[in-house]
């Protein structure tokens, strides 16, 4: 499928793509690619989701590639996250994936959950 027939786009940064690849390499067997996406639930609606794929979908998952990475997102999941990027960061307390969503809006008091403006 061609980036113009996705109904968004998204974007990762260096770092996750370093750090996907590296969990792929102990990801169960019959792993395909890395899925990102969207779940609901928490106190504010959404949260974010990450996982591995053991396939793809027909007609409800795009498959991606960053930079040889293969990553499956659900189509809903896409249109939500349209021009978001996903990071990977080390600080000093915590280290993880981390999402910069432009759509993003208020987030819970633990920092779980967030809610989508549409």
């Amino acid at each position: 499928m061609t980036e113009a027939a996705l109904e968004g786009h998204i974007d990762l940064t260096p770092a996750a793509i370093d750090e996907a690849k590296k969990k792929l390499v102990d990801a169960p067997e019959g792993t395909v690619a890395f899925r990102v996406g969207l779940k609901g639930g928490g106190c504010a609606g959404f949260s974010y989701a990450y996982d591995f794929a053991k396939k793809v979908r027909d007609g409800k998952d795009h498959l991606l590639d960053f930079d040889g990475l293969a990553v499956v997102i659900d189509k809903k999941s896409l249109s939500l996250l349209d021009g978001a990027t996903l990071d990977f960061t080390r600080e000093l307390m915590s280290y993880g994936f981390r999402w910069h969503n432009p759509h993003a809006v208020d987030a819970c008091g633990c920092g779980q959950s967030f809610d989508i403006k549409r």
